[in-house]
């Protein structure tokens, strides 16, 4: 589908929401609903702004329409929806956090996560082996929790974890060591001696934030990446690439989540 054709929408079109709090930096909608149509549906996805406290309430009003076939979830919202399944995949089942939703034949709702696995995609994609690397994830929330997974099982010798919630932080350390696939530590913003450094936090996001990690410890051999989308490339990025880093931004990481979740959504 060409990106300056008008999106169809009539009263037949299948719905897909995408919903946070707050979503007005949400970028995806367009490109999803594009993604439908370019497949020949005639479905478009639609920005839902829900306070954590409306959040139930509000799904099971949009689950009582028969023309909503899907749900896309963004902060603060990943968590709360592990609850809010039916039924989920063993990855969504051992993060308890779920960014898509499909409806189960029975109209309930199916969730899985795929944070993680559009990042290591990404990273590939890039020409990042993580075979026996040495990766620090600085945030422990839902997209960096699913990253966390993907690591860990992806090849990594050892991830270590770095969040300011230290309950959270040890928590997710102790249940990734549980797979015994890595060696998994809780770490710091220092990244001196890993080869992946990756912020999966907020920071970044607005002007005068400081670094999420300590950009004076990067070398020109790391890996360095970032989930954030606006602004596309975020102050440790900009920082990374002039030292000759490798680098990964969000927008490049959401690419490989939304087809992933393009895929889902339409019964993959």
């Amino acid at each position: 589908m060409n990106p300056t054709q008008p999106l169809h929408l009539d009263g037949a079109s299948r719905i897909h929401f995408i919903v946070g709090d707050p979503i007005a930096q949400v970028k995806s909608p367009s490109g999803v609903s594009q993604a439908f149509q370019a497949a020949g549906l005639n479905a478009v996805c639609i920005p839902a702004h829900v306070a954590p406290a409306d959040l139930a309430v509000w799904t099971a009003g949009v689950s009582l329409c028969k023309n909503v076939d899907g749900i896309i979830v963004t902060v603060p919202h990943k968590f709360a929806y592990f609850e809010l399944c039916a039924t989920t995949s063993d990855r969504g089942a051992f993060l308890k956090s779920i960014n898509t939703l499909r409806r189960n034949p029975d109209g309930r709702w199916h969730g899985d996560m795929f944070d993680g696995l559009g990042y290591v995609k990404a990273l590939a994609l890039k020409g990042c082996s993580l075979q026996g690397q040495k990766a620090l994830l600085v945030g422990a929330g839902g997209a960096g929790s699913a990253i966390a997974y993907s690591l860990a099982t992806g090849g990594v010798r050892e991830l270590a974890i770095h969040d300011e919630d230290r309950a959270r932080r040890d928590a997710l350390v102790q249940r990734l060591a549980s797979l015994g696939q890595c060696t998994v530590v809780a770490g710091s913003s220092d990244p001196t001696g890993f080869d992946i450094a990756i912020n999966a936090t907020p920071i970044g996001m607005q002007a005068g934030d400081p670094h999420p990690i300590d950009v004076s410890r990067f070398t020109p051999d790391m890996w360095v990446g970032c989930v954030i989308t606006a602004p596309a490339v975020t102050p440790m990025i900009a920082a990374a690439r002039a030292l000759g880093c490798h680098t990964l931004t969000g927008t490049e990481m959401f690419a490989q989540v939304k087809d992933l979740m393009v895929e889902f959504l339409m019964g993959a």
